[in-house]
């Protein structure tokens, strides 16, 4: 069986690691596609470096833009891509312009496509993230979903036939390199300066559209990060680098230090140093959540409700409008009574995923 993986961005990334690893396991073909939608060396090469993910046997260098044409670029340089090595399946990851593009350009030449972390929902349609993933979902051909949740949306949306319950490979990274963080296999994360890893600190990152590219919203909510008591190491994104730089916002104000994306075991080793996280970013509600870390979520929704459901993760879609106090008290409120459970599965969704893609070879609408 020949698989193309088509990643393109950081989280894409961390989710092939453990998919690579299973593959390699056995003795199926796994090529891998990078679309280079993330060209940044601090979301893309370093994951490649520091997960032990093999080298991409193609990359196709579609950088940034619009959502157009970002999505444009990638199915033009995908198309003889996967005429080449007409593969058995094609697997896209979660929900990015990388994930529909690789998805349109298969089914257009009647390859099967999986896709994995089918069936979120956050029912937001003005993320471009919710289009990516409710299109892909209704195109491909076996939908690999995360959680039970996940395969109650696909059973609403009648395609329970295509659904498979596979588990969530965030966890089985997640875990792995947990583990190997608190044995000492890695470095201490390279923290904002100003940060002490000893002393409680908060988390955060800031990325999402609806977060920063209005200039007003941008500003409140980087003026109640500044305003709590406890300091914030601001993980910057490159978007967030340079909306605020086109909006004249400092980033660096009150307890705000900034510093550059981390490497995931570095991410890793942050989050369980940490004593809150504050974040937008779907990965990063999912892995404070699995490394038992409160997190408050700068959204009006999520599509990760477990985390909320069990009170480990609060929804907070407009922190300016709470007063000091009742956000700080927010982010820095206690932790819920006992373990958060397992709704994302025990840490051998990779595995999952390669058996049932071996039951489904040939898609679930071969002609």
């Amino acid at each position: 069986m020949k698989v193309i993986s088509i990643v393109g961005a950081r989280p894409q990334l961390v989710k092939l690691a453990p998919i690579a690893a299973a593959f390699a396991e056995t003795e199926h073909e796994h090529f891998i596609v990078h679309t280079g939608q993330h060209y940044d060396a601090d979301l893309s090469d370093v994951f490649f470096d520091g997960l032990g993910i093999p080298d991409p046997d193609v990359h196709l260098g579609a950088g940034s833009g619009s959502h157009g044409t970002q999505t444009g670029s990638v199915l033009t340089k995908l198309d003889p891509v996967l005429e080449r090595e007409k593969p058995d399946w094609v697997l896209v990851y979660g929900d990015t312009n990388s994930t529909i593009a690789g998805a349109l350009s298969a089914v257009k030449m009647h390859l099967p496509v999986a896709h994995l972390e089918a069936g979120l929902r956050s029912f937001n349609r003005r993320m471009p993230e919710e289009h990516n993933r409710i299109l892909t979902d209704h195109c491909a051909d076996v939908l690999l979903a995360p959680t039970a949740k996940a395969m109650d949306h696909l059973s609403d949306e009648g395609l329970k036939d295509r659904a498979v319950l596979a588990g969530d490979v965030m966890v089985d990274i997640c875990l792995r390199i947990r583990d190997a963080v608190l044995a000492g296999e890695h470095p201490a994360p390279a923290l904002p300066e100003g940060i002490d890893p000893e002393r409680p600190f908060v988390l955060a990152t800031l990325h999402r559209p609806d977060n920063t590219d209005d200039p007003q919203r941008l500003a409140a909510i980087m003026d109640s990060l500044a305003k709590l008591s406890v300091p914030v190491a601001l993980l910057a994104h490159p978007r967030l680098v340079t909306r605020a730089a086109e909006h004249g916002i400092n980033l660096a104000q009150g307890s705000v230090h900034v510093g550059r994306p981390l490497p995931y075991a570095g991410l890793v080793a942050a989050v369980l140093a940490s004593s809150a996280v504050v974040t937008d970013s779907g990965g990063l509600q999912k892995e404070a959540f699995l490394l038992e870390r409160i997190t408050t979520t700068i959204r009006p929704e999520t599509e990760w409700v477990e985390t909320v459901d069990s009170g480990w993760n609060v929804l907070v879609p407009d922190p300016h409008e709470m007063s000091p106090d009742e956000w700080a008290a927010t982010v820095s409120r206690a932790a819920p009574t006992g373990a958060p459970g397992t709704p994302y599965g025990d840490g051998r969704a990779a595995q999952n995923v390669v058996r049932i893609m071996e039951q489904w070879k040939g898609g679930s609408r071969r002609v």
